[in-house]
């Protein structure tokens, strides 16, 4: 099976100016798909975020969130780390004029229910296509972020903890090394 498409910054700020110049929704599908680019998020995990997983009872953003097996793949909950631009997202989207975002799930159809696994992955497909991203998917976010990392110089280790993977073999099957990581790769000598 091929994998979802690597993005570049340029890719997602191409993805993000077409949301906010074209898209009825942007505030909420631009701030999914940020979400999927700094946390790494599953579509599964994505559709299931609530409120309450997100923000304090004071309304503001948590550093953390504590996602239930329910929520997660494999069965297994697991700790979400809330990046500095996580947080700012979060926050612009709290500001937003969304009817009941108080409580329930964070991100709700135009009918006001919860999205589907299914219904979501074809929304982020349907964006991607339409800012003109060919061969990118629902996970194509997952695999940046996880890409994105280890470029940067963070263990395999690490990544499969801050992404849900059991096993550290899954997390390296992610990353699509490039020549900039093979550049610095070399130039460490």
């Amino acid at each position: 099976m091929k994998q979802a498409r690597v993005l570049t910054e340029r890719d997602v700020k191409k993805v993000i100016d077409y949301i906010e110049a074209f898209d009825r929704h942007a505030e909420r599908n631009r701030t999914m798909v940020l979400l999927c680019y700094y946390l790494g998020l599953r579509v599964c995990e994505l559709a299931t975020l609530r409120f309450e997983d997100c923000f304090n009872e004071r309304g503001e953003v948590n550093d953390v969130v504590f996602l239930s097996h329910n929520q997660t793949k494999g069965d297994k909950g697991r700790r979400v780390f809330l990046n500095k631009k996580a947080q700012q997202t979060l926050k612009r989207y709290s500001r937003s004029d969304i009817r009941g975002l108080q409580q329930g799930y964070l991100f709700k159809t135009q009918k006001s229910r919860r999205f589907n696994t299914n219904a979501l992955t074809q929304l982020l497909k349907r964006l991607y296509e339409r800012a003109g991203i060919v061969g990118a998917s629902s996970h194509s976010m997952r695999r940046t972020y996880i890409t994105k990392l280890a470029s940067s110089g963070v263990s395999v280790k690490v990544i499969a903890e801050l992404v849900g993977h059991s096993n550290i073999s899954t997390t390296q099957r992610y990353i699509d090394v490039n020549d900039d990581m093979l550049i610095k790769a070399v130039e460490l000598l």
